[in-house]
C-alpha cells in the first residue's frame, strides 16, 4: 500500500492541486550530487532569472536595479513586507495561498505563497526524509501546533492525512491526561517516523520515561525535529526513548525549507532553491564560519518574493564538505533567534542556553520560561512540584548571578503550568533587550 501511495496517490494529489512537487523532487535528487561549484553556478543562473522576473512583475521591485549582485540589494524585513504586502504580490500570480508565521516573537507576519514555492518546499522536505529511509505513505506521527477542534478544511486535511498514514497530535494541549492518550495511540500505531517541535516531543518522551512506557521497540526509524532550536539534552532523551536517531531541520513558513540534517550529522542547505547569507548587526556579509543573522533568498518565491529576507535567527556557515558526498552547503550552526540571547548590564551577549541549564537541572522544576525585561531584570516563570524548595530557588538565583553578574535582579514567579506560545511552540528564553 505504501508503494501505491508513494507512486500513484500522492503524485495524483499534487497534480490536482496544480503543484509540480514530483518533478522538483526528481530534480533535487539529481542536483544534490553536483559539486559545490556547480551548485553555485546553478544558484547564479536562477538568481538572475528570479530578479528579472520580479522587477518586471512585482510592483514593489519595479524600477529597482537588482543586477548589481546580491549584496547590493536592500534587505527585506517583516516590517517591510507588512507595510508593502499587496505591492509584494506578482501581477502575474494567478493563485496565491495566504499564510502567516506563528507570531511567537511578536505580531504574526502575513504573506502569500505561490504554487511553485509550495511545491519547492514540499519537494525539499521529501528529499530530506528520504535521506533517512522513510517516504510518503510510511506511518508518521506529527506533533504540531494544531487546534483540537477541527474546521471543515481541517477535516479534509485529516482525511488526506489518514490516506497517507499521517496522524496529527496537537502540541497545544500536553496535559498528563492527553499525553497518556498520545502514548497509547503511538504504541498502537507504531509509526516509522515522528515529526514535530523538539520541545513537545521531548516533553512526551520525558513523560513516557516517568510513567515507564517503553517506546524503543516500536520500530521508529527516525525522529524529525524542526521549527525550534534542538538542544543536545533534548536530542539525547528523544533518541534514547525511541531508540532512533534524531534529525534536525531548519526553516519556517516564511523563509521556507532552509536546511536539514543528513545521516552523517551535517545540516545541508537547500542550495537549489535557497541562498543563505550571514550578516553582522550593521548588515555586512560575514565570512564563512562567523556567526551572525541568517538572511535568506528564496529562489522559487517569484509570485511573492522573499529576497534577502532577514530571519532574525543567528547561525553560521561551514566551508567543510560532508562525508555523505552531497555538494550542498553545510550550515554549521543555528544558535537561535536574536531574542534568545541575554544582554548583561556590562554589554556582554550570552546565549540563553547558559541559563536554561541552570533552571532545567534544578530539582523540582517541571516547566519554565526565562524573560529578560530590561538590562537589570530577569523574570523566571516556574511550574514546580513538591521537591522544589527555598534552596532550589536560591540555587537558580545564584546560578544566574555567576553567569550574569550581581547587577541583574532575578525574580521568580510561580504558576500551575508554563504553557506554549500561541503557535504551539515553547520558548524557554526571551529577551526584550537587543544585543
Amino acid at each position: 500500500m505504501s508503494a501505491i501511495t508513494r507512486n500513484i496517490l500522492f503524485p495524483f494529489h499534487e497534480y490536482l492541486k496544480g503543484h509540480s512537487t514530483m518533478r522538483m523532487l526528481r530534480e533535487l535528487e539529481r542536483s544534490q550530487w553536483l559539486s559545490p561549484g556547480e551548485l553555485k553556478a546553478l544558484q547564479a543562473d536562477k538568481l538572475k532569472d528570479y530578479c528579472s522576473s520580479i522587477v518586471a512583475d512585482v510592483p514593489y521591485y519595479r524600477g529597482m536595479s537588482l543586477s548589481g549582485g546580491l549584496e547590493s540589494i536592500p534587505f527585506q524585513t517583516k516590517k517591510v513586507i507588512s507595510e508593502n504586502r499587496e505591492r509584494m504580490r506578482s501581477e502575474t500570480a494567478s493563485s496565491l495561498t495566504r499564510s502567516n508565521t506563528g507570531g511567537s516573537t511578536g505580531e504574526p507576519l502575513i504573506f502569500y505563497l505561490g504554487k511553485r514555492r509550495i511545491s519547492a518546499d514540499v519537494a525539499a522536505k521529501l528529499r530530506a526524509t528520504r535521506w533517512w529511509g522513510v517516504d510518503i505513505g510510511d506511518r508518521e506521527v506529527v506533533i504540531w501546533g494544531s487546534p483540537v477542534e477541527l474546521t471543515k478544511q481541517d477535516r479534509v486535511r485529516q482525511l488526506r492525512d489518514s490516506l497517507f498514514k499521517t496522524r496529527l497530535l496537537s502540541a497545544f494541549e500536553m496535559s498528563e491526561e492527553v499525553m497518556d492518550r498520545y502514548l497509547a495511540f503511538i504504541a498502537g500505531f507504531r509509526p516509522l517516523h515522528v515529526f514535530g517541535y523538539p520541545s513537545s516531543i521531548y516533553l512526551l518522551c520525558a513523560y513516557a520515561r516517568k510513567k515507564g512506557v517503553a517506546l524503543d521497540r516500536l520500530g521508529v526509524k527516525v525522529v524529525f525535529c524542526t521549527s525550534e532550536r534542538l538542544y543536545d539534552y533534548q536530542r539525547e532523551l528523544i533518541s534514547g526513548t525511541f531508540a532512533a536517531p534524531v534529525a534536525n531541520g531548519y526553516g519556517g513558513r516564511d523563509a521556507g525549507f532552509i536546511a536539514h540534517e543528513c545521516p552523517s550529522g551535517r545540516m545541508h542547505i537547500t542550495d537549489e532553491n535557497i541562498i543563505v547569507e550571514i550578516i553582522s548587526p550593521s548588515g555586512e556579509v560575514l565570512p564563512v564560519g562567523e556567526s551572525g543573522e541568517i538572511v535568506v533568498t528564496q529562489l522559487e518565491s517569484g509570485e511573492f518574493p522573499f529576497l534577502r529576507y532577514r530571519t532574525g535567527d543567528i547561525g553560521a556557515l561551514s566551508a567543510e564538505g560532508c562525508p555523505c558526498g552531497r555538494g550542498l552547503t553545510v550550515l554549521k550552526s543555528v544558535e537561535g533567534r536574536s531574542t534568545d540571547f541575554i544582554v548583561t548590564p556590562d554589554g556582554r551577549v550570552m546565549h540563553g542556553l547558559a541559563l536554561i541549564y541552570v533552571v532545567r537541572d534544578t530539582e523540582g522544576v517541571e516547566g519554565f520560561k526565562i524573560l529578560q525585561e530590561d538590562y537589570g531584570l530577569i523574570r523566571v516563570f516556574l511550574s514546580v512540584n513538591g521537591k522544589f524548595t527555598e534552596k532550589s530557588a536560591e540555587k537558580i538565583k545564584e546560578g544566574f548571578a555567576k553567569r550574569l553578574g550581581p547587577d541583574i535582579r532575578v525574580e521568580l514567579e510561580y504558576m500551575d503550568k508554563v504553557g506554549p506560545e500561541k503557535s504551539g511552540k515553547f520558548r524557554y528564553v526571551e529577551s526584550k533587550v537587543k544585543p
